[in-house]
């Protein structure tokens, strides 16, 4: 095992894709964003390639490559996230599957490739760079929760120029920035297409957004059913007991 950790690093288990991946409590460790966004993307189930930016440790990539035979391709700006994101390909034995890039998710597309790809997730910095959070826990919690490297419009120009026509972009945020997420996608030919609110419990205000758009789609929104995280008894619902536990495609 020692081969494979640093530091104060640890081997968890996604216990659903039945992966294990490297996580530090000081650098990253991800969030049930990640897993929401893992699931209610739309993905092909055989072929193409997939394009996971700021994709931190790579849980995105290793949460698609259980639901897709599909090329992935992880972006990550922190060499040190981009390190553990490696070895955990490696210790899944999923190096034929996902790659890693190291790179500025703005400068991507140069470096990928323009309109090759169908489809793109994102779970972007939510912060401002002037927002106070807790941005002094750590340099790499800063930077992957703060708009300090990337703001949300450049993730979605980004995102489209990635894209084929047709091609599917899926963020996970916050509900408050949703006019800021749909202004830009049209900006950049994304026509959002499926939305979802995840909310803390029923009685609560929505605090997690799921957006779906198609590159130069015709406009047809549809809002999906909402999606609680906790019952009343404060553990988790079925819904998210099943993305977390079990209930493999």
């Amino acid at each position: 095992m020692e081969q494979w950790l640093q530091g104060d690093e640890r081997l968890d288990y996604l216990l659903a894709e039945d992966l294990r991946i490297i996580q530090s409590p000081s650098v990253f460790s991800f969030s049930l964003d990640a897993v929401l966004l893992s699931r209610f993307v739309q993905v092909p189930k055989q072929r193409g390639h997939i394009v996971d930016l700021c994709s931190g440790n790579g849980v995105i990539p290793l949460f698609l490559s259980a639901r897709t035979k599909a090329k992935i391709t992880g972006v990550e700006l922190q060499p040190r996230l981009y390190d553990m994101a490696q070895r955990s390909i490696a210790y899944n034995k999923l190096e034929q599957q996902i790659d890693m890039v190291l790179g500025d998710v703005k400068d991507i597309p140069n470096t990928l490739g323009i309109e090759k790809y169908e489809v793109v997730t994102c779970n972007p910095p939510y912060f401002l760079a002037n927002e106070l959070s807790d941005k002094n826990v750590s340099e790499h919690y800063a930077i992957a929760r703060h708009e300090i490297h990337l703001t949300l419009e450049e993730a979605i120009a980004s995102s489209s120029r990635l894209l084929k026509q047709g091609g599917k972009a899926a963020f996970v945020h916050r509900p408050g920035r949703l006019l800021d997420i749909v202004t830009a996608m049209r900006a950049n030919r994304l026509e959002p297409k499926r939305i979802q609110f995840v909310y803390p419990k029923q009685g609560k205000e929505a605090n997690t957004l799921l957006i779906e758009a198609i590159k130069d789609g015709k406009p047809d929104l549809k809002v999906l059913p909402p999606l609680y995280v906790y019952a009343d008894n404060d553990e988790y619902t079925a819904e998210v007991r099943a993305l977390l536990y079990g209930n493999k495609e």
